[in-house]
């Protein structure tokens, strides 16, 4: 057995109509993160992540592991090392996320969102349908690169447009000089909960929008 399994089985996690919680692990095991089916832990003295989903989520940790197999060297993707019944070892990809960007006042550029988008772009072209894009799984690296992760929806069909809208509120908004670049956690999360239930829709942009023209013309 591996010491990659082994680190994987000591994590135990109690499921309750609460939520999911982590009760033990091994102590090599640092927990910098959660999400809907997975716990992410740092393994201590290396570069890498443990992704361990919670019970009764194993067939999304084996669509990850195929679909990170078919991302291969894609240099926007951390690289999957190892995977298993119940877990992911992957790079640690240190930096912040979009979501904590906007918390912390980090500055967004064009440049970041035309790099998302090439991003993207070169995975529909390995044939992928990244899906399920929004601000937590896209990381502004500590050297200014992006990276993206939790690729498990990305062979869905079903048309997502958060990252649409996400572009498109940079352009009309977010981008302009008086447009604020730091907002309480409660005020996105509120954002964010409107959005997903549909009460909030982001405006068509005109056809004579420069900006929107502007990053039309380069996809």
């Amino acid at each position: 057995m591996s010491s990659i399994i082994v680190l994987a089985n000591s994590v135990k996690i109690k499921s309750s109509k609460y939520g999911a919680s982590v009760i033990s692990k091994d102590p090599s095991l640092k927990l910098i993160g959660s999400g809907k089916s997975a716990f992410v832990f740092k393994v201590r003295s290396t570069g890498k992540a443990l992704k361990v989903f919670y019970p009764n989520f194993e067939k999304v940790a084996l669509e990850e592991a195929e679909v990170y197999n078919i991302l291969g060297s894609n240099p926007y993707f951390p690289t999957l090392y190892e995977s298993g019944r119940n877990f992911l070892l992957i790079d640690f990809v240190e930096g912040n996320t979009l979501f904590d960007c906007l918390t912390y006042g980090i500055k967004l550029t064009e440049t970041n969102i035309i790099e998302i988008d090439h991003a993207l772009n070169l995975v529909r072209q390995q044939g992928l349908s990244p899906s399920d894009i929004h601000l937590r799984n896209i990381i502004l690296t500590t050297n200014g690169n992006v990276k993206l992760i939790d690729v498990a929806r990305f062979r869905q069909t079903k048309n997502f447009q958060q990252w649409d809208d996400l572009r498109k509120a940079f352009y009309m908004f977010y981008n302009k000089t008086y447009f604020p670049k730091r907002f309480p956690v409660f005020v996105l999360n509120g954002i964010a909960y409107l959005y997903n239930r549909k009460l909030l829709h982001f405006p068509s942009v005109k056809s004579s929008s420069k900006e929107w023209k502007k990053i039309k013309n380069r996809n």
